[in-house]
């Protein structure tokens, strides 16, 4: 048997966290829930995660200042649980790494279906690196191995990416020179519970181009095609 995939709750709303904990324990997940930033640092010194869902406003450190964290020192997915009206700090949230968000107030199913789908796309890219299969694209400085799911630098370093981040550069390098729009993108990436007309995937590629690109703002490898979506020029 499996065992359970590992969630980190941290929020500093206790009836949250309850209602959290009971829908996916219920669902089989093994849940550990943290108030605020010091009790999610400790969690972490014990176990590791496979996922951690963040508040944005925690007191003390804020969750926005987790996710940076937990994207620069640990392998693991992270979906941000922000109020409807806090567009900007969505948007900040996935610029600083997360790799989904969901609105307060929320149905179990919705937050499910997210923990689903994160969790999927971190797993494939887990087996892919333990099958450690050579396939590689080269395009400007940069090395895309797909099967070890690493994006390397000139000097062979690894180059941090979110798993939504992958999968997006995977869709373009295995679609050079062709114009994708957002709804094809998010076909190729498998990832269909985004919707194409919300910012998220054009904050990824922002994000892709400051990693990849010489001048960002001149992009040259992943260039837009106005009115229409994205090229990757190889």
């Amino acid at each position: 048997m499996n065992k359970p995939s590992k969630i980190l709750v941290v929020d500093d709303d206790a009836d949250l966290r309850w209602m959290v904990d009971k829908y996916l324990s219920k669902h089989d997940y093994a849940v550990t829930l943290a108030e605020d930033g010091v009790k999610m640092r400790e969690a972490l010194e014990n176990e590791s995660f496979d996922l951690a869902i963040l508040d944005i406003n925690l007191p003390g450190e804020d969750g926005l200042s987790l996710a940076r964290y937990l994207r620069d020192n640990h392998s693991i997915g992270i979906i941000m649980l922000s109020a409807a009206a806090e567009v900007f700090d969505r948007i900040v949230g996935l610029e600083m790494g997360a790799d989904d968000y969901v609105t307060k107030p929320f149905e179990p199913r919705e937050l499910l279906a997210r923990v689903k789908s994160v969790l999927r796309r971190t797993r494939q890219a887990a087996d892919a690196e333990d099958e450690g299969v050579d396939s590689r694209v080269t395009f400007g400085n940069y090395t895309l191995d797909l099967e070890a799911h690493q994006l390397l630098d000139k000097d062979s370093q690894s180059v941090s990416l979110t798993s939504m981040e992958f999968d997006l550069l995977k869709a373009f390098a295995e679609n050079p020179n062709k114009v994708l729009n957002r709804d094809q993108l998010l076909n190729l990436s498998h990832n269909r519970d985004w919707d194409p007309f919300d910012r998220s995937i054009d904050i990824r590629i922002t994000r892709l181009r400051r990693k990849i690109e010489n001048e960002p703002s001149k992009p040259q490898i992943i260039k837009t095609v106005r009115g229409v979506g994205y090229m990757f020029v190889k």
